[in-house]
């Protein structure tokens, strides 16, 4: 057989998988409608968008995925397929902290998929307040990098809101120097999020030391600025690269390569457990001696690993504080369940922000 012929006989069967993988896209897609409608007959709800349900589908494919493609590649192939069978189902739309081009533009595609309508808002408090109000199914908000900490901002307007999460999303992020400028010579000045420019200072200090370094309201906003400035540069995310039509002067400029993001997914839906879940909640403790160990001494009776705490002021009390936790486990859990009844009778205020799965992409 010539080189041609076995060319050709392989691109006959990439043909013939691409129909069969057509043909079974429209077939699951028949099935999603038939969900929509059994339920919408059985008046079992408006709400068909299962976090807990996505995330054992994606946990399943990865488990018995054998390659040549990732696990990961492959969680998002089927993740994208979720998100058009969805939109056949219930159109949803998901306000993020934006403008255009953000880390939580880009996080919130990365969950929930390209189908999804997207509305950028322009401040964390407008993304509560379009949930809130119902103007957007589902919001996106960043809640702590694993460089520069938490993200107060949304804290506290966790403490004031009404809203529950409903997931969470890890971002890798990966810095990209955007200009039209041809070498970083010509740079006279650096715009960026203060976190990006802290999160790149060794690099900016090697490679652009007398460049000035200027705080921007977000990356896609730095972005968008520089158009019109050839010396200037942006620090963003390759998406905000192909959106504001910037070059990509240098690569992946962050100094912590495992620089990531935690994002928050807000909504008004409670999600059943999915298996591997997380739950978040704040208390306020009485003011005493011994009250913080109480209410930790609940959960390490149970079991029950923190992945995570923090304090915030109390904005009506001089140094009173608002407790913030993440613990393993779904509040429907047992002994979950029994450590929450322990900490509501050691707190002044107790309040479960919510369950949901741990991230899968």
């Amino acid at each position: 057989m010539s080189e041609q012929e076995a060319l050709k006989a392989v691109r006959d069967d990439i043909d013939r998988i691409d129909r069969e993988l057509l043909r079974l896209l429209n077939e699951r897609a028949a099935c999603a409608l038939k969900v929509a409608h059994i339920k919408r007959e059985a008046g079992l709800g408006t709400d068909l968008y299962r976090p807990e349900r996505e995330a054992q589908v994606l946990r399943n494919i990865k488990a018995m995925n054998q390659g040549p493609l990732g696990d990961d590649e492959v969680a998002r192939l089927i993740r994208e397929i979720m998100s058009g069978c969805l939109a056949l189902e219930q159109p949803i739309t998901v306000a993020y902290f934006g403008p255009a081009g953000t880390y939580t533009h880009t996080a919130a595609r990365k969950h929930f998929g390209g189908a999804a309508t997207l509305a950028a808002c322009a401040s964390i408090p407008e993304v509560i307040r379009t949930v809130t109000g119902k103007t957007a199914d589902f919001g996106v908000v960043p809640i702590e990098n694993s460089q520069e900490g938490s993200v107060n901002q949304t804290l506290d307007c966790l403490r004031d809101a009404s809203l529950l999460i409903c997931g969470e999303v890890l971002l890798e992020v990966h810095h990209q120097l955007l200009s039209k400028a041809s070498d970083l010579s010509q740079l006279t000045e650096i715009r960026a999020h203060p976190q990006a420019l802290a999160q790149c200072r060794h690099w900016l200090d090697a490679h652009c030391p007398g460049a000035e370094q200027i705080p921007a309201s977000s990356n896609a906003e730095a972005a968008r600025q520089v158009i019109e400035l050839p010396h200037a540069a942006a620090i963003a995310g390759e998406m905000a690269a192909g959106l504001y039509e910037l070059p990509i002067l240098a690569r992946n400029i962050e100094d912590n390569p495992s620089n990531t993001t935690r994002f928050l997914v807000l909504g008004r839906l409670e999600v059943p457990p999915s298996g591997v879940d997380r739950t978040s909640l704040l208390f306020v403790t009485p003011n005493r001696p011994g009250a913080l160990h109480e209410i930790l001494e609940a959960f390490a009776c149970e079991q029950i690993s923190l992945s995570r705490i923090e304090s915030r002021p109390q904005p009506q009390g001089r140094w009173e504080y608002v407790f913030f936790v993440d613990i393993e486990g779904h509040q429907s859990e047992p002994h979950v369940a029994r450590a929450l009844a322990r900490v509501a009778e050691r707190t002044s205020m107790l309040r479960v922000l919510g369950s949901y799965p741990h991230a899968v992409l």
